[in-house]
């Protein structure tokens, strides 16, 4: 955590990260537009901000985005703030976000975060229900042949097919499939109109991967929920949830607990 507090300490380094929270997923060239530095300068910043994991960076075709990444936040919030807390410090956070954000065409959501354990192990975590029930609270099941259903059950019920399909399953390395929709349990909790609920399901459909990656004694894992139209409310939705979901991941794999909540 110490690289993370280095790299906050810098006002220049904190003048991108306002940028990326203004518009995520920037290019070199669009970040050093609002700066008065060199191109070489400004990389330099990024790369500390890439390595206290402030920052993850994909590529599509020939260009470097760059994103915030909650996972060195997460991590600090989770050391600090007590179980008793947490999901409050959390609801608060989301909610003061939601009020003050004006979200200016985002279209999909990265994570990085390492976790000490193997890659074996990770990618069981990811793909068995015995796991995912315990960090998820949702049990995901599937062949993982390219194309198959993952199926998704929570609490005692039947396993369901939201019409979720594996795009890309390389152990070990790389897990890809189609996200779901909302369901009507959604439109209930929400106190959606029928109206609203018609046409919030027409949103495109997404999809996430995870990429695993050897380091030393962790594994890097990214996390990349894309393909979504410009500030759609699933993107909003999954941007929230992913960081509480990971940080669970990363304990119960790391100590063999999970976070106790409130609620718990």
């Amino acid at each position: 955590m110490d690289e993370v507090f280095r790299a906050l300490a810098d006002p220049t380094r904190r003048a991108l990260l306002d940028a990326l929270n203004r518009r995520n997923g920037q290019t070199l060239r669009e970040l050093s537009a609002g700066l008065d530095l060199t191109r070489q300068a400004v990389t330099k910043h990024l790369n500390v901000l890439e390595a206290a994991r402030l920052v993850a960076t994909t590529r599509r075709g020939r260009e470097k985005l760059h994103f915030l990444n909650a996972a060195a936040i997460t991590e600090i919030a989770d050391r600090w703030i007590s179980p008793y807390y947490r999901d409050k410090a959390r609801t608060l956070a989301d909610l003061k976000r939601t009020l003050e954000e004006d979200p200016v065409g985002q279209t999909e959501f990265v994570y990085v975060t390492y976790i000490e354990t193997t890659p074996e192990k990770l990618f069981r975590a990811l793909t068995e229900p015995e796991f995912t029930r315990r960090y998820w609270g949702a049990e995901l099941r599937s062949d993982w042949t390219v194309g198959s259903p993952v199926l998704w059950r929570e609490g005692d019920g039947e396993f369901r097919d939201l019409d979720q399909q594996v795009l890309e399953y390389s152990p070990h390395t790389k897990l890809a499939y189609t996200w779901h929709n909302y369901q009507p349990e959604h439109q209930e909790l929400f106190g959606w109109s029928d109206a609203r609920f018609a046409e919030l399901v027409r949103e495109k459909r997404s999809k996430v991967s995870f990429t695993l990656e050897e380091a030393g004694k962790s594994v890097k894992l990214t996390v990349v929920h894309d393909d979504f139209e410009p500030d759609a409310e699933m993107l909003k939705a999954v941007s929230g949830g992913w960081p509480a979901i990971l940080s669970g991941l990363k304990t119960l794999l790391e100590t063999g607990d999970v976070l106790v909540t409130e609620d718990a």
